[in-house]
């Protein structure tokens, strides 16, 4: 992490793998800063292009606590739930769901995909919201529009006087920013958000300072505009919220207490009905590591 004189921290993504052997990018959480705003999970995935048949595969994974929320940019994927959900995700489209007090899913690259190319982020509920009974959401319609030569997508929240349809329960914002050619702009904030800006493709300039793919600029509440550069070509990830004051823990596929992140370990190793089983991978299931703290 290096913070300029802008002011604007600079954070660098790791590598990683899902299933099928996908690599992506993890953004969130860090050290630095395990969540922004409500948001606390951020993974940008690809693009990456195999076979037919070869794309990503992520088994029977439990969830608690928070809302999963996928933004499709190109390729296609299929979502499988224990709810029996079974949903294919395309471009331009959002899959939000929402695990409360536990849900089980899949995804998958339909088999004559060739590419994928998405962000992966979770949103944790808040406290009062924890236990609430897990639901799931299909958006393939949002907010688009076009502003100094910026194309807009408002994936969640409000933002410019529209509001996304998706079923979040905290302020936070997401806002997919797009360019053909080059273009500047002078993005509105608001002053009660901390924000983190993530470069998916191209390039782009922060208050002047330079960020390539995969840097995320973390930006402290207190701002109410940012001077952006982008290269042509480019495609950004903004994400925003109120910081959070809660003590909720972040681990594997769960976010709440220490007590309630290991009895639902316990349940989902135990197969309980908590999680239900998703129609296919009744066997085929991830297992759940033991937590670090006793």
């Amino acid at each position: 992490m290096k913070e300029a004189a802008s002011g604007i921290e600079r954070i660098a993504s790791r590598t990683a793998e899902i299933g099928g052997g996908i690599t992506i990018e993890r953004v969130l959480p860090t050290r630095q800063h395990r969540r922004i705003g409500a948001w606390c999970f951020l993974d940008h995935a690809g693009p990456a292009r195999f076979e037919p048949g070869a794309g990503m595969l992520v088994e029977a994974h439990p969830h608690i606590g928070l809302q999963t929320f996928t933004w499709m940019i190109e390729g296609e994927a299929l979502h499988r739930d224990s709810l029996g959900n079974e949903q294919v995700l395309r471009p331009g489209q959002v899959n939000l769901m929402t695990a409360g007090h536990g849900i089980s899913h899949t995804e998958e690259s339909l088999p004559d995909q060739r590419v994928l190319h998405a962000a992966q982020l979770w949103i944790a509920l808040p406290p009062g919201k924890q236990d609430m009974p897990p639901g799931f959401d299909h958006y393939p319609d949002l907010p688009r529009w076009r502003e100094q030569g910026v194309d807009f997508t408002l994936l969640a929240g409000a933002c410019a006087g529209r509001a996304a349809p998706a079923r979040v329960y905290s302020p936070l914002v997401g806002l997919d920013l797009a360019c053909a050619a080059a273009a500047s702009l002078d993005l509105e904030l608001d002053p009660a958000y901390e924000y983190g800006l993530l470069v998916l493709e191209g390039g782009l300039q922060a208050q002047g300072e330079r960020f390539a793919p995969d840097e995320l600029a973390y930006l402290a509440p207190g701002r109410a505009r940012l001077p952006l550069a982008l290269d042509a070509g480019s495609r950004a990830l903004l994400i925003g919220g109120v910081p959070p004051t809660d003590d909720l823990t972040i681990w594997w596929n769960f976010v709440g207490s220490r007590e309630a992140i290991a009895q639902a370990q316990r349940d989902w190793e135990a197969r309980s009905e908590r999680f239900g089983s998703v129609r296919g991978f009744e066997a085929r299931r991830l297992a759940a590591p033991a937590p670090p703290w006793k």
